[in-house]
């Protein structure tokens, strides 16, 4: 018979019973809610969370220590790094954001968005928050399709 420390589980996280959170005011403009999928389980350090933001809500600026990645479900969406244009995002979209990039995404100014991200923890946190967006910065006029 093995040892219980040798058996290895499998946790399945039932839809339903994650609890649903409001995007923090200090971190989010706008309305957020953020539906937590998975955590980190060691020695695995990634961890997902669905997010969805009201029409005009957006991140503050951030950066993810080991990157992050976004896969749109719904709605239509902008995301930009620093010093780059502003990108528009579709359900399908997979974004990939680099270790330590600048950046921010939310919905556009008339639609709700909603998306995936999948994000790993270095020294006991997955991401660095920064200033927030401004309005000049989200209604910049240089938006890509």
């Amino acid at each position: 018979m093995a040892s219980s420390e040798g058996i290895k589980k499998m946790d399945i996280k039932r839809s339903g019973t994650q609890h649903s959170a409001k995007g923090p005011a200090e971190y989010f403009t706008g309305t957020v809610r953020i539906d937590p999928l998975f955590e980190a389980h060691d020695p695995a350090r990634t961890s997902g969370a669905s997010v969805t933001f009201e029409p005009g809500a957006r991140t503050a600026w951030h950066t993810h220590p080991l990157g992050q990645t976004l896969i749109v479900t719904a709605g239509c969406g902008l995301v930009q790094r620093w010093g780059g244009s502003i990108e528009q995002i579709r359900p399908g979209d997979a974004i990939w954001i680099s270790a330590g990039e600048k950046h921010w995404h939310g919905a556009t100014a008339t639609t709700s968005m909603t998306h995936i991200a999948i994000q790993e923890w270095l020294d006991g946190k997955p991401v660095d928050w920064m200033e927030k967006v401004s309005d000049d910065q989200y209604q910049a006029p240089n938006v890509n399709q």
